[in-house]
């Protein structure tokens, strides 16, 4: 699996409403991956409309809360 960069969470746009980080990709779209996949210990984003993905860099202890506050 090849990598396409590493992302620092804090780069990443969040959804408070559907609780997912998103990151602009350089195809247009966007990556994404969803908080309860991150809370899991996931770091892998793709993207839905290329091959892309990406690793993002981030403290699980730094994460929002699974529900919404």
């Amino acid at each position: 699996m090849a990598i396409y960069d590493e992302i620092e969470i804090e780069d990443m746009e969040f959804d408070e409403v559907e609780r997912i980080y998103y990151y602009p990709c350089p195809c247009g779209d966007k990556f994404f991956i969803p908080l309860d996949e991150l809370l899991e210990g996931e770091d892998i984003a793709t993207c839905p409309s290329c091959s892309l993905i990406i690793q993002i860099i981030y403290d699980p202890d730094k994460l929002p809360p699974l529900n919404k506050p």
